[in-house]
């Protein structure tokens, strides 16, 4: 009868060739292709890496009630609106409503002109009828 730190012992054993083996993982080396040994996976994403990035940081962007209303608000007039009336519209402060705004920003959704002190901000159609593109490619 074995103790249960020789069985380990035994799970947790070098590898050949120098490779590293972990206790419940699968080992996920290269191998050449001509190795008829190895299994290549059944199903392939078809989102790169960056693309799937790109696209959550667009949905990411969407999923929030302050950022939604924010859109809706800025939809709903056509052209640009300036920030201390976005700002005028929620109850929330002027540095939360920044905040949203930015995001917004950085997955593309709004965009802002400046004029003197004041930014006046205008939806893209362009990002949000990507993110209809994105979210339609998942159905």
């Amino acid at each position: 009868m074995t103790s249960m730190n020789q069985g380990n012992a035994n799970r947790t054993g070098a590898v050949p060739n120098g490779t590293a083996n972990t206790v419940g993982m699968l080992n996920r080396q290269t191998a050449p292709l001509n190795n008829p040994s190895v299994i290549t996976p059944k199903f392939v994403p078809t989102l790169t890496e960056e693309d799937a990035v790109v696209q959550a940081r667009l949905l990411k962007a969407l999923a929030d009630p302050t950022r939604l209303r924010i859109l809706s608000l800025l939809s709903r007039h056509e052209g640009e609106v300036c920030v201390f009336e976005i700002v005028e519209s929620f109850t929330l402060e002027q540095p939360t409503i920044s905040h949203h705004l930015r995001i917004l920003r950085d997955a593309g959704l709004v965009d802002c002109r400046k004029k003197g002190l004041w930014a006046y901000y205008y939806v893209r159609r362009d990002a949000l009828n990507r993110a209809r593109d994105v979210i339609d490619g998942l159905a």
